[in-house]
């Protein structure tokens, strides 16, 4: 079965032979046959598709079907899979080697780019999400001399052990609010809260102020659902935390250089001492970053006494990769990402509505996501009141329709510029059932 099947009109079948072959295989040699638990396809069952190439706005799987992709390696591939720019960039870095331990020219300029786009004033290379809040958490603690950190329920930061309380996205997912192996002492150190509720950091930080290093929080909220914080939200915490002498680290991995040449903060602005980076900025490539003010980056090694180091960092080909990505994303491009996701949003909303699918639009500037609910969606207790399995038949019968999206009712989608009328046809004909599949669950 190929994707000349689906151009004429029609549907793929559920069995994938070529993905369950090679799923079989993984589950030998990789726990759970994947390398990162959202994969797996348990929120919604099934097996995963196994991609082999990606070219514009559409993934191939091992099968030979074409799907139009509104994942986009979860949020990286803003210009669409394979930019000719961005594979020269990579091609024409690897030619003059992989790796080298040492500074290198490319490490500088994507430091600068990030500089000249953000509010930070130094920004320091790592190679993870994960890594850059952990770090960021670590320099705050070390700055500030205190212990505690408040998250909030629902935002995901990575898989440190302290930020593995009431996170979102695969931990939503799999329903664990905490994960075996992180120790009473590690949680203990992080106070949780309700998304959104700003007497709830008034309250905590009348309690535990002096205790409390800093305040994480997603610059807008993807990890369970996109949640864009209320009006003022972000300002409010930067006002508490610095009346109390915290710091506020706002994690920019998912909204950075997405949702704005900025990130979230280019609109709306709020007066955060740490910023964490990735996906975009590594044009596909593992890389991020962590800065912030150059006072507060001074406590960092070589230069201060709080350490971070990663024989990786800065590695020549991501660099390569996200300096590519960042110089290609201009004005133009943030328009026409706005303009997809906005017409991808209504017709996912008339279909939906059509079936008389309970359904919520939740945006943060091109981001999205679709709650299937009739609530009010706010925090994290909201977007758990949603029919997961609705959501389930409908990402299975878009799935058959040609459209790949995220396997998880508690993820953000996201567009690339890529996208043209032929994959938004693609996206509007498998709508119609999976609508009425939908509502049939």
């Amino acid at each position: 079965m190929t994707d000349s099947l689906h151009a004429a009109g029609g549907r793929y079948p559920a069995d994938a032979p070529a993905s369950e072959a090679l799923f079989d295989r993984a589950r030998a040699i990789v726990p759970g046959g994947v390398n990162s638990p959202v994969r797996a396809f348990r929120a919604v069952g099934g097996t995963p598709r196994f991609m082999v190439r990606g070219e514009g706005p559409w993934l191939f799987d091992a099968d030979g079907r074409r799907y139009a992709d509104l994942v986009c390696s979860w949020g990286p591939l803003i210009h669409g899979h394979a930019h000719p720019e961005v594979v020269a960039a990579v091609q024409q870095a690897a030619a003059l080697g992989t790796s080298f331990g040492t500074p290198t020219p490319g490490e500088v300029e994507l430091a600068a780019e990030i500089v000249g786009r953000t509010p930070v004033e130094q920004v320091r290379l790592v190679n993870s999400g994960t890594e850059a809040t952990m770090s960021a958490i670590r320099l705050a603690r070390g700055v500030t001399g205190r212990s505690k950190i408040v998250k909030f329920a629902g935002c995901y930061h990575g898989h440190a052990d302290g930020l593995l309380a009431a996170a979102g996205s695969g931990v939503a997912t799999f329903g664990l609010p905490d994960s075996p192996g992180v120790t009473k002492a590690a949680a203990s150190e992080t106070i949780v809260l309700p998304y959104n509720d700003v007497a709830a950091v008034e309250a905590v930080f009348a309690a535990d102020g002096a205790e409390i290093a800093a305040v994480i929080t997603e610059a807008a909220a993807g990890n369970m659902g996109v949640v864009a914080p209320r009006d003022g939200f972000n300002q409010a915490l930067a006002r508490i935390t610095h009346a109390h002498g915290a710091l506020l680290i706002v994690d920019e991995v998912m909204t950075g250089f997405r949702v704005a040449p900025g990130g979230w903060l280019g609109l709306d602005p709020a007066d955060a001492d740490l910023v964490t980076y990735g996906k975009v900025m590594g044009g596909g490539l593992p890389a991020a970053a962590f800065g912030g003010r150059a006072e507060v980056m001074a406590h960092l090694a070589p230069a201060g006494p709080v350490y971070q180091a990663g024989t990786l960092s800065g590695n020549p080909l991501a660099c390569a990769a996200g300096l590519a990505s960042l110089r290609l994303a201009d004005a133009a491009l943030y328009r026409r990402l706005d303009e997809t996701a906005a017409t991808i949003q209504g017709l996912v909303t008339d279909a939906l509505s059509k079936a008389g699918v309970p359904h919520r639009v939740a945006t943060a500037g091109n981001m999205f996501s679709f709650f299937f609910t009739d609530a009010d969606v706010r925090d994290y207790d909201g977007a758990r009141t949603q029919d997961v399995a609705a959501f389930k038949a409908f990402f299975h019968a878009m799935l058959a329709g040609g459209v790949y999206l995220p396997p998880s009712a508690y993820e953000s989608w996201f567009v690339s510029a890529a996208i043209d009328d032929a994959a938004l046809e693609q996206i509007a004909a498998a709508l119609p059932a999976a609508a009425e599949e939908a509502a049939a669950a």
